[in-house]
């Protein structure tokens, strides 16, 4: 474990007999006693997978020891049918918005990090918060996921008060519907006041979830509690938040025992609430200002492994959302969709305040994006390989959120809502923003998705709800 070995009350009762849900030692036996696995198994594992079902540690362990090409080729094919089965061919889109840079920590994979001389710090204010939401709105963004280093003055409250400002924010046509949170664990107490914000998903990466790397990377700081982060997202169940989501930073462990912590911890969430993370999300380490690590990492994940790590995630966990962002190069991100992606950001810019300023500033950034295409052009490309973009919010607005989600899901019924859900955000966004290209390319792409719905009666309604739309209305969604 790390320096922090006993746990703090709100933490301790969701351990079994004062042990985590991670045991590095259990993990590597798992993965141990399944190398080199028969095709039949393999095949046995994907078909399972296809019939919805999540996969258990055995199983998964069989799939990250796969190393015959014909086979990493069929987990990859298999990841791509099930997520056409699950989520169909629409992608959301979001987009990051970093709130401050200031940090107690000195993570030494981070840019942020206290230590850290070259970046820029700073923290928006009020004022500085409108701008930027009024350009990601006059882009076309509905979605957005604040970001917050970890630091005394990003409490529950600052948080809280940050997302009411954004939600407030209007121009135009434009609006943010959603609010997710990327920021430090809470208390149970200090989540219900994030809670009352009206969020939407708050994100808690473990980052590694092996107990000595984590210690290593961690040498100082509150994150440096490796159990409190690692039940961080327990406490925002208990506290209402009942859309997380989880990740890890791959790089840092092998990445292997990373997916392995990833199930692990999605299991114990099921065990105790019933219901997985929302989201599960897989980055890279990138290069970043003054951060040695970040551009030599310990365990560098090749971009063949990174395909293939993502195709296996999606045959893991069938109904969680996979987000991959912009710290991937086009080409990968391209390829990488097909393979059970279902959240994507686009037109992102990570330095504080940099939106606004239609700058790109590294010196203020965690680190340095390798997809730096504006959200049109990403909306354009993504009709042209037909997926729908998607800004929808319905389900979350609904009440479909955590258990009541999964209801909805299992049956296969988020293809059936969120469907004709994303062809109305999308013919908004076309509406109000697009650029001539991508107006074109759009309405070929939502003639294509209307001529898809097998369900007249959902097609009457989608077609007139289009009018509607056209006709000056917005923000309908079934």
């Amino acid at each position: 474990m790390n320096k922090t070995t006993t746990p703090d009350p709100e933490t301790a009762h969701y351990m079994t007999d004062g042990r985590p849900f991670i045991d590095p030692e259990r993990i590597q036996q798992q993965l141990n006693e399944n190398k080199n696995p028969e095709p039949a198994r393999i095949r046995d594992i994907i078909q399972k997978s296809l019939d919805k079902n999540r996969l258990d540690p055995e199983e998964l362990a069989a799939l990250v020891n796969t190393t015959d090409p014909d086979l990493i080729h069929e987990i990859r094919e298999g990841a791509h049918e099930l997520k056409e089965r699950v989520y169909g061919n629409r992608i959301v889109l979001f987009a990051p918005l970093y709130i401050g840079n200031d940090c107690i920590n000195d993570c030494k994979y981070c840019a942020f990090r206290m230590s850290n001389t070259s970046v820029t710090r700073s923290t928006l204010e009020m004022p500085d918060i409108d701008s930027e939401v009024k350009t990601l709105m006059d882009a076309g963004h509905k979605r957005l996921i604040l970001v917050y280093g970890e630091h005394p003055r990003y409490n529950a409250q600052f948080i809280a008060d940050t997302v009411r400002e954004v939600y407030a924010q209007k121009s135009g046509k434009g609006e943010i519907r959603r609010v997710n949170i990327n920021a430090a664990p809470l208390s149970v107490a200090d989540y219900r006041i994030v809670k009352a914000a009206g969020i939407g998903t708050y994100q808690v990466f473990q980052e590694t979830y092996h107990p000595e790397t984590y210690a290593d990377v961690h040498p100082t700081g509150p994150k440096s509690n490796y159990l409190w982060r690692l039940y961080g997202l327990h406490r925002a169940m208990e506290a209402g938040c009942d859309d997380i989501g989880i990740g890890a930073l791959l790089g840092l462990n092998d990445w292997r025992f990373e997916l392995m912590g990833l199930l692990a911890h999605t299991m114990d969430l099921e065990h105790h609430f019933n219901v997985g993370p929302h989201t599960i999300s897989f980055p890279r380490i990138n290069p970043a200002v003054g951060t040695d690590i970040a551009s030599n990492p310990p365990h560098r994940v090749s971009d063949e492994d990174f395909k293939t790590l993502v195709a296996i995630l999606r045959l893991a966990v069938p109904y969680t959302g996979l987000i991959m962002t912009c710290r991937e190069p086009i080409a990968i991100r391209n390829e990488v969709l097909r393979y059970g992606v279902s959240q994507i950001d686009a037109g992102s810019n990570i330095g504080i305040g940099s939106y606004s300023k239609n700058k790109k500033e590294d010196n203020k950034s965690q680190f340095i994006l390798a997809d730096n295409r504006p959200l049109d052009l990403v909306i354009r490309e993504l009709c042209k390989e037909h997926y729908i973009p998607s800004f929808c919010t319905g389900c979350y607005r609904l009440g479909r959120t955590g258990e009541h989600f999964m209801e909805f899901a299992i049956p296969g019924f988020v293809k059936r809502y969120c469907t004709p859900n994303a062809v109305l955000t999308f013919l908004e966004y076309i509406e109000d923003y697009a650029s001539p290209e991508t107006r074109e390319a759009g309405l070929r792409q939502l003639d294509w998705e209307l001529e898809r719905l097998d369900n007249e009666t959902m097609k009457n309604e989608v077609q007139s709800r289009i009018q509607r739309i056209r006709s000056g209305e917005r923000d309908l969604y079934f």
